[in-house]
């Protein structure tokens, strides 16, 4: 069927009065419509009508809708299938949507409902048809950063050159531009890359664990302290340690920390004997640290010697030019993780992508991209797949991809009637992962 010609639709109900009633709706929304009473005729009538979209009942007396939607995804990969299925049926309906059904619908169906999906399907058809789609890229490495503007390419150079010497570096910026992906990539190109990165998240820890971790301890140092341990200044030899979030540690640990940077000498919790490190130290913060300065939170002297170099990555929202290129660069990864073949972006869907703040960065783009993979039926997301939060959230908005997968998953029980093993069949997973993912966010409105 040519991109002008009116789009077919063929229906498949042994019900005949049902399939007049969804034949004349959907003639007089526009479409040319054909109808069969069994899967056998409708088989005989595919090659001749050449449909974009096949609407068919489950339960039928001979072939299935079931099989019917297995003989048509076995040989005509560009005709869509919509399911219709009762009450009673819902296991069925999660085996057609694994089959590759497009999208299922429970009896007795509305009308207008039918006509909503085959507008859906053909827009999206539209989309996959329109212009030559650019070739995939590649999956896009976790830890590559990218970007063309001019701040991001001083970012850059500045790698460059902090990867030719051990220069301690502060690296400042909001929650998801990318803080660590650039202590990374200093590591990586410096002469130290086959030594350990170790990247310590300085807010999931107490102050005497984070003691523990960064400087080891000492038998009996502390409740569970059965042994001994070496902590990661000892640990990461001549390599990086990435002290994330550095600005939310006490005023105590960092007295700690000054005297490791000054002396590169530091003690085990519960030790007296001193050690030495030789790793590079790379901290980062999302904290205004002036402000916290002034508050008496955070050591000056301190922020002076973490500060030899500083890094200021910009915010997404600041750099508009880019979203296109890393949500480009992104699918190839997010085609990796989740199996789904999607190959473009629509323009209106990537419109509203650069007019979007996006308060949680680069992170909360894949995150939107990879739930927009998962709901996305054919091989374009459009606008219609996105979900945004057009509140600002601001950098304490849980942007994580657990929590993005489960929201997800509670959309997908909302669709599935809140039938936990129906939901958890459709997302091919185990009952128990979907209560996992439904634990990470609270109630979501369907869609």
């Amino acid at each position: 069927m040519s991109p002008e010609s009116t789009p077919r639709i063929l229906v498949v109900d042994d019900d005949v009065d049902g399939l007049e009633v969804l034949r004349t709706r959907l003639v007089h929304a526009g479409y040319e419509v054909e109808t069969a009473e069994s899967a056998e005729k409708a088989l005989s009538k595919v090659s001749a009508f050449d449909p974009g979209l096949i609407v068919t009942d489950v339960r039928m007396s001979g072939m299935t809708g079931l099989e019917l939607l297995e003989k048509i995804r076995a040989s005509m990969d560009s005709v869509e299938v919509v399911v219709m299925t009762a009450h009673d049926d819902m296991q069925t309906a999660v085996s057609a949507m694994k089959a590759g059904a497009f999208d299922f619908l429970v009896k007795p169906v509305d009308p207008k409902a039918v006509q909503g999906l085959a507008e859906r399907c053909f827009r999206e058809q539209q989309l996959a048809g329109e212009a030559d789609a650019p070739d995939a890229v590649d999956a896009l490495p976790r830890g590559r950063l990218i970007g063309r503007d001019p701040r991001m390419i001083d970012i850059y150079k500045t790698i460059g050159v902090l990867s030719g010497n051990r220069a301690t570096v502060l690296v400042r910026g909001e929650t998801g531009t990318g803080k660590e992906v650039i202590a990374r990539a200093i590591h990586e190109h410096s002469g130290h890359s086959g030594e350990p990165f170790i990247a310590v998240n300085c807010t999931a820890l107490t102050d005497t664990l984070l003691e523990s971790e960064l400087f080891g301890h000492v038998k009996g140092a502390f409740t569970g302290a059965t042994g001994s341990r070496k902590g990661y200044f000892e640990l990461a030899g001549k390599g990086t340690i990435f002290l994330d979030e550095i600005g939310d540690t006490s005023p105590e640990f960092q007295t700690k920390l000054l005297r490791v940077l000054q002396e590169r000498r530091f003690y085990p919790v519960g030790g007296e004997e001193p050690r030495t490190t030789k790793a590079r130290v790379i901290a980062a913060t999302h904290q205004p640290v002036e402000e916290l300065i002034d508050e008496g939170r955070f050591r000056e002297d301190l922020y002076f010697r973490l500060k030899v170099v500083e890094v200021t990555v910009p915010p997404l929202r600041e750099r508009r030019r880019d979203v296109a290129l890393v949500a480009h660069a992104l699918l190839g990864r997010i085609r990796d993780e989740t199996g789904r073949d999607i190959r473009r972006i629509s323009d209106d869907a990537m419109a509203r992508l650069m007019t979007y703040d996006w308060p949680g960065n680069v992170r909360e783009l894949e995150n939107t991209l990879m739930r927009a993979a998962i709901v996305a039926r054919g091989t374009v997301i459009g606008v219609d797949h996105l979900i945004l939060d057009e509140v600002d959230g601001g950098g304490d908005e849980d942007l994580s991809l657990a929590t993005a997968l489960g929201r997800h998953v509670r959309m997908v029980l909302d669709r599935a009637g809140g039938d936990e093993a129906a939901a958890a069949k459709l997302l091919g997973i185990s009952k128990k992962e979907l209560n996992k993912h439904l634990s990470l966010t609270a109630p979501a409105v369907s869609t």
